[in-house]
């Protein structure tokens, strides 16, 4: 029975904790080495006298009693050397030494002061019964990073640009909300509103339709050549084109498409004046909305450059330092961002083939790119949770759950049903590593040197005040 331990598999691509059904303090006569094989991998030999075993092999015995039938005793009630008899003592201590594996792994990892990127590979390489075992546990680490000086790091965002253009542009997107529409008599134009009727074929075989489509002719939103084949046409015209289909299980067919023009209308923009403000706003003139607009305008200029700068900040980060990177790691985060992508794709009735199809990718040029942002998301971890370690960030039990409700909003599930499940499902403490994280980045870019593209020094303090204050409500800490 000497080979690989069973081991558990870990969600988390950087951080890990290896959970076990004894705590590994119960653990008192262990003896372990560590050798480093690589900066990101080390080696644990560990001896375990047998007598640190028998809680564990106890709790073997009871357990395969539980599942075996013994004439004359009932379930869980067979004695050990009848269990022994009936399934081998071999089973008895594979099922013993498995259950007191994650403990004794676990003892070792905090003799050494280990920080331990995944579940390790486990082999028993001795047993002695009623002797002692020795195990041999292959375990991925985190690398020593030597971080730059984040005050020297220097970061460049886009200008905000404020000028009567922007504020018009806004103003015109508002006189679109708040037009009318105007059945007309002639021909359709670009910006024209038309009521279609579609219907589609491919290969003689009807495969779709659409009744009462709304559609703006120039907008390019719903079919390529849908434009062509609509501008010129008036209510009650039947036109028919080509066209490759994008979404949906007819993805990349070429179908034929009939669509029945309905009605002909043009948009009416009311005008731009103190009536217009009243109307649309909680201001008395137009100047006044021109004003506010303006201000809006500003704010978002500078929470885009928090973002940049945000962005940018990882990657001026990365080029400063050296970090080898955890193989195994990287393949885990590389086959989670797959089964999210796959996933995501089958909520929209596509496969990979079909979206690697649509994107003009082969398989093996997807999985590069998938290897590619993999590595940079586990460097980004990794540079990150050592700047947490050496700033000594801490997080508070507020902040945790101030990022609990915001993940809960944007997945639209109750705030305490999701802690509780993140709870359940032991993703707690991944959550805190996240927040953690976050805040070294905000150090950074707080430390950082950050210039506009006329290089101009950028203070983005009062936007990153705007970003803190638009968080989301608390709810009680779980």
């Amino acid at each position: 029975m000497l080979g690989p331990i069973t081991k558990s598999n870990n969600p988390s691509p950087t951080s890990a904790k290896l959970s076990h059904p004894r705590r590994f303090k119960e653990f008192t006569r262990v003896k372990s080495t560590v050798e480093t094989v690589s900066p990101t991998q080390v080696r644990l030999d560990i001896e375990v006298p047998f007598a640190e075993l028998a809680s564990s092999i106890d709790e073997a015995y009871r357990s395969i009693a539980r599942e075996i039938n013994v004439p004359g005793f009932r379930k869980g009630k067979v004695p050990p050397r009848l269990v022994d008899r009936r399934v081998g003592r071999a089973t008895v201590l594979q099922e013993g030494i498995n259950n007191a594996v994650p403990g004794l792994v676990a003892k070792a990892v905090d003799e050494h002061k280990l920080r331990v990127l995944g579940p390790p590979d486990v082999d028993l390489t001795e047993l002695e019964d009623g002797e002692k075992i020795i195990l041999k546990a292959d375990v991925e680490v985190r690398p020593e990073i030597k971080l730059p000086d984040v005050s020297a790091l220097e970061i460049s965002v886009d200008e905000v640009n404020m000028d009567a253009g922007a504020v018009n542009a806004e103003l015109a997107k508002l006189q679109e909300r708040f037009a009318t529409l105007k059945a007309v008599q002639r021909p359709a134009a670009a910006g024209d509103y038309l009521g279609l009727d579609l219907h589609a074929t491919a290969d003689g075989e009807d495969i779709d339709e659409a009744k009462s489509v709304t559609y703006k002719v120039g907008s390019g939103d719903l079919l390529d050549g849908l434009d062509e084949a609509v501008t010129g046409s008036s209510a009650g015209d039947e036109k028919t084109f080509s066209t490759k289909l994008v979404g949906g299980e007819h993805a990349g067919r070429v179908a034929d498409v009939t669509v029945n023009v309905r009605s002909v209308k043009e948009q009416e923009l009311p005008e731009l004046d103190d009536e217009f403000a009243q109307s649309t706003s909680e201001f008395d003139t137009i100047a006044q909305l021109r004003e506010q607009l303006d201000e809006q305008l500003r704010k978002t200029g500078q929470l885009r450059q928090v973002n940049q700068a945000r962005e940018r900040a990882v990657d001026a980060l990365l080029e400063g330092v050296e970090i080898p990177l955890p193989q195994r790691v990287v393949a885990r985060e590389m086959e989670n961002n797959k089964k999210q992508l796959a996933g995501y794709l089958e909520r929209l009735g596509l496969g990979i083939e079909s979206y690697l199809s649509s994107q003009g990718k082969s398989e093996a040029e997807f999985d590069d790119s998938l290897r590619s942002d993999a590595e940079k998301s586990v460097r980004t971890q990794l540079v990150l949770d050592a700047l947490v370690e050496a700033e000594e960030l801490g997080i508070t039990d507020t902040e945790i759950t101030t990022e609990v409700v915001r993940r809960a909003q944007l997945a639209q599930v109750d705030p305490q049903q999701f802690a509780d499940h993140l709870v359940r499902s032991r993703q707690l403490a991944l959550v805190a590593a996240d927040v953690r994280r976050e805040k070294a980045l905000s150090l950074v870019v707080e430390q950082a040197s950050i210039r506009d593209g006329s290089g101009a020094t950028v203070d983005i303090s009062a936007a990153l005040t705007t970003e803190a204050d638009a968080a989301p409500a608390t709810v009680p800490a779980p």
